[in-house]
Formats: structure tokens, sequence, C-alpha cells
């Protein structure tokens, strides 16, 4: 199997060793092993935050597959915390509410459960908190990695604990949340590299499950950003009923192709290619007047990706090559248009980062995962 073959981007090359794992145990059976051996590790969730060469990957690839078990809930006053006692409905909406005078809900999910599965789930159980990152495609167990966020909400609002697997110590590590070192698109998970003595893509640190505590409640978290409010037809701070937010969120995104749909190549991509530049108020003072600015605290200043790549002259669709391009629909979107190769990708990406540093002075960093490819 090749790595393209498990990828939203559809770009990598032939694995040398393939293990699935549905269970903690199992995966911490196969990173053991490998790195017992001494090879090269990969932990694969959903794929889609990733780039990959397109050369052989001689190591081993632990594929997490969603076991389609229920999660552990503990609602104090309604479920224990043995979980649902007779498990997850196939329709959701089946689930019955939780009741509202409960305290809130810890719920724990596997690091290979579907991130989307468990937001339909928590919607369905008025539970509060991930309701606008709904669509986003991957595994529960990326989520406090790059610490996901969309739509004005992170799970780092709402994550409480990190079971992770301490690949140098051999050991179970449990972090919480305020040991998580969560910032905007980082954490301690991503910048805690391994130190064995063959290079990993995966860190130090492989989670195993996460848990979240929620707010109980039919109406979502405040609404925070500005696009979504308009979709809705509210005011920024507004509360609407989760439903809503989510069938919202999955029409932007759609009409961003960033909900996959094998027919259309504009979600043939990493998602979002690169994260929004933080700046210091000197460089972000020397952007243009009309340049979007947030604040990000410590004086610093959040600037959009997507504006700076759009007023660098690259327009969507913008490809070098044939066989790789800027989203038609989305600006931080670089996409397979079909038999592209990482080669193809590095180019695009180089291209649009050249762009916008000789315009605005500023080199923007790629988010997705690379694995031997240099950007």
């Amino acid at each position: 199997m090749r790595l393209a073959d498990l990828t939203t981007l559809r770009i990598g090359g032939e694995i040398r060793n393939l293990v699935e794992a549905r269970t903690a145990d199992e995966v911490i059976a196969a990173v053991s092993a490998a790195d017992e051996a001494g090879e090269p590790l990969l932990v694969l969730g959903g794929g889609s935050n990733l780039v990959a060469s397109d050369e052989p990957f001689e190591g081993t690839v632990v594929l997490l597959r969603d076991p389609e078990d229920p999660p552990l809930l503990d609602a104090t006053c309604e479920v224990g915390a043995s979980g649902e006692p007779d498990g997850i409905p196939v329709d959701p909406a089946e689930l019955t509410p939780l009741d509202p005078t409960c305290g809130g809900a810890i719920v724990e999910y596997f690091a290979g459960v579907n991130w989307d599965r468990a937001v339909r789930y928590a919607i369905a159980r008025e539970m509060v908190g991930i309701e606008a990152l709904s669509g986003i495609p991957g595994t529960v167990g990326a989520t406090p990695i790059q610490n996901v966020g969309a739509y004005g909400q992170e799970v780092a609002s709402t994550i409480s604990r990190v079971r992770t697997w301490d690949r140098e110590k051999g050991a179970v590590r449990t972090f919480f949340a305020a040991d998580c070192g969560f910032a905007y698109r980082d954490s301690v998970f991503k910048r805690t590299r391994y130190s064995g003595p063959v290079p990993s893509a995966t860190g130090r640190y492989v989670v195993l499950s996460v848990t979240f505590q929620h707010t109980i409640g039919s109406l979502s978290a405040p609404i925070r950003y500005a696009q979504l409010a308009a979709e809705l037809g509210v005011e920024v701070g507004d509360r609407v009923p989760m439903s809503q937010v989510r069938e919202a969120v999955l029409r932007v995104r759609g009409s961003k192709g960033m909900v996959l749909d094998a027919a259309d190549h504009d979600t043939w991509s990493a998602g979002s290619f690169f994260t929004n530049p933080i700046l210091s108020a000197d460089e972000a003072a020397a952007l243009p007047e009309q340049a979007p600015r947030y604040d990000a605290g410590e004086g610093r200043v959040k600037t959009s990706a997507a504006w700076l790549i759009s007023h660098s002259g690259i327009e969507r669709g913008h490809a070098v090559g044939e066989r790789a391009s800027v989203s038609t629909k989305h600006s931080l979107a670089l996409t397979n248009r079909g038999g592209a190769s990482s080669e193809d990708l590095v180019a695009l990406a180089r291209d649009v980062q050249d762009r916008v540093e000789d315009r605005f002075g500023i080199r923007l960093e790629p988010e997705p995962v690379r694995l031997g490819v240099d950007l």
C-alpha cells in the first residue's frame, strides 16, 4: 500500500510495513516494536494533515482505525463511567440529550475515532464546545497535537486530558490541560520531537486517547467568527442551537472545498496549507492598512495567510505545472488536480511562499506534517 492511498492529498510512496490499531494496547505494541527495531515510524490517523514524499517509506506506519465502540462518558447524574449502556445508535438522532441539570459531561475517545463522529455525538447529547469544528477530516488523536480550531473554536477550550505513550520512557503519560502547552495550532505534543536513534515524523508522545469536558445545553457556545455569524444570520456573541451551527459550518466548509468529496479535486488537499502568521507589532504595522489584524496576545498580532496570498498576485486556481494548484475555492488550500507528485506540491508551495515573501516580507509556515519533504 502507498501513503497516497491513506492521505487526503493522495500523494506518498510505498509503505514497507503497515500495522492497523484499534485499541490503545495495539498502538503501544506497534509503536514499541518499531522503536525497538530502530525503524522509522509514522503514526497516521485520517491522513488529512500530511504531505509525504513519493519515495518509499522504509519503516512502520501505524494506522489508527475507528473501533466504532461507544466512548466512555461520565455525566455524573445520568450516565456512569462505564459508558453508554447500549452503545451508540447508528442514527445520532436516537440519542437522548443529557439532563441540563448535570454539572457537565466528561467523555473519552480512543485516538482513532473519526473526529466528525465525535462532533456528531457531542451535538446529539447536547454537549457544548466543539460544534463549530464540524466537518474537519481526521481522527480525535490528531486534534490536541495541532490544537485544531476553526470558526472561533479550538479543542484547547474543551480538552481536559490527553493520554499518551512516551516513546523515550516506554510508559503511559497523561497530560492534563494545563500541561498541554496549547497555543495557536501548537502544543507540547507537536513541539516535543522524538530523540531516538532514527529520525521520526511522529513525536515523542503518541496520543492514545483524548478526554473532553463539556457544559450541557441545547445552545452553542457564543459565536465568535464573523463569517459564521453572518451565515447564521446572527450577531457575534449570540448563541443558537448546536445543530444549526453544524449545518452552517458544513455549508461554509463545502463552499471552500473543505468537505471531502472524491469527485471534487478541490478537496484533494491537506486543508489549510499555511498557518496565519503571528507578527510583532512592528511587523504588523508594516502591512497595508487594509490587511486583517487580530490580537494574538503579548503584544503580538495575527494576520490572515489567505489575505496575504490573494494580495500577492496569486489567484484561486493558480498552478505551477498541470497537476497541482491552489484550490479554485479557497486561497489557503493547495490541491492535487490528479496524478500530482510530492515534487509538484512542493514546487507550488514554494512558489506561494516566495511570492508572499517578495510582496510582504513574511515567509508563510506550512501547517501539515511533512514526511521526507523539505519546505
